[in-house]
């Protein structure tokens, strides 16, 4: 019986697409869209070269992952296709996490990965094969709303949700994707492999930025953008110079270790200042952050992003990392474009990271929008606390 997919009513809805990495996510996916009845058709992306990738925990769409993936739509039963998209992930996804890099910031590449090609083109190519959705393994909901359109939830098992990486989503997007795990746990994926005889139901998720296998990104900068690494002077938050740095892709804002200068009190990255080459270390307390300025932000709550935002401010939940758990804050357009105000601040905060905005902090929230990092810096003025986000404060 077709169930999982919210076509029914449309007659000719049967093939599905299911980006397969070769992961257990995905490929119970497939396996599942088959067993209700679906026409699946499986495609995994060559993103790059997996050479050196290959058979390492922890590293998805490399050779074994392929190798993995056709071994279960042979299993199960469906045709499979590899599509070379090396080429075009280099220059959309790997440049551009270089250049940010280079530029200070902490780029989120599954971001952009998601938003230029899984989503775009990898979208494109299902509706070329004739299908009527693209179905995909990540941990995140999309529901169907009175008016006929699609909204995108966090997923049930909250230490599985994805959606942070995911809020770039156009409403367009959502009505043509389909997460089916989006309610499921981990273990019931497990589970489900297992029952449909899948020899991947115990693989490792994979953790690590797909193309760098070692976990060394300054390394692989310096190999794609010789003369990346300069150096410059580690100063402190009065611009006293406390020591020297070889580059400043060897760091990130939050940072502690590899500072390699001593002082009496333990100090962390502030900022880093790439015109001047200069890293900005001070305390603990200097990292927190209240006033986020965004760019490129995207809006999938309900109406337009101006109608929304027509009365002032709107009281939302934000996450700044995919770790870190929902926090209430204030979204507005100022003068300086779209800015969130944090009520608690956060540690840490780095432009070029996401920051994902929520319409409630616990549960299955639904998925707003987004935007990324543009600078992050203390508010002078902490606004009070309103009345719900204390409510749902008092329910966490």
């Amino acid at each position: 019986m077709l169930n999982s997919l919210d076509l029914e009513g449309r007659p000719d809805a049967t093939r599905v697409v299911v980006a397969m990495s070769g992961g257990v996510d995905s490929s119970v996916t497939a396996a599942l869209l088959k067993a209700e009845g679906y026409d699946v058709v499986g495609v995994t992306l060559q993103l790059y070269d997996h050479g050196a990738a290959t058979h390492r925990k922890g590293a998805c769409c490399a050779g074994q992952d392929i190798h993995d993936a056709r071994a279960v739509a042979d299993r199960i039963g469906i045709p499979h296709y590899v599509l070379d998209y090396e080429h075009r992930f280099k220059d959309t996804v790997i440049d551009r996490f270089v250049e940010s890099y280079v530029a200070g910031e902490t780029p989120v590449p599954c971001v952009d990965c998601n938003q230029s090609i899984k989503f775009r083109d990898l979208l494109t190519t299902a509706r070329e094969l004739g299908a009527a959705a693209l179905a995909t393994g990540h941990y995140v909901a999309s529901r169907a709303l009175p008016d006929g359109s699609r909204a995108l939830y966090r997923a049930h098992e909250e230490e599985r949700d994805q959606s942070y990486f995911l809020f770039g989503t156009t409403r367009e997007q959502l009505d043509f994707l389909r997460f089916p795990l989006g309610d499921m746990s981990k273990a019931r994926t497990r589970e489900l492999a297992r029952g449909f005889g899948l020899t991947i139901a115990d693989k490792h998720d994979s953790q690590d930025i797909c193309f760098v296998p070692s976990g060394h990104y300054s390394a692989m900068i310096e190999r794609l953008k010789p003369g990346a690494a300069v150096g410059g002077d580690i100063v402190d938050l009065n611009g006293r110079v406390l020591g020297q740095h070889d580059g400043i892709i060897h760091f990130t804002v939050g940072q502690r270790k590899g500072l390699k200068i001593a002082t009496g009190a333990p100090l962390y990255v502030v900022r880093l200042e790439a015109a001047s080459r200069r890293v900005v270390v001070g305390p603990r307390e200097a990292l927190r952050t209240r006033r986020i300025k965004l760019r490129d932000v995207n809006w999938i709550g309900a109406h337009t992003i101006e109608e929304t935002l027509s009365c002032g401010r709107l009281e939302v939940f934000v996450k700044v990392r995919s770790t870190r758990p929902p926090q209430p804050a204030w979204f507005e357009h100022t003068v300086h474009g779209f800015e969130a105000e944090l009520y608690e601040g956060e540690d840490g905060v780095s432009p070029g990271q996401a920051c994902v905005l929520y319409d409630a902090a616990v549960g299955q929230a639904r998925v707003l929008g987004g935007g990324f990092i543009v600078n992050a810096s203390a508010a002078e003025i902490v606004p009070r606390r309103t009345e719900s986000a204390l409510k749902v404060a008092a329910n966490e």
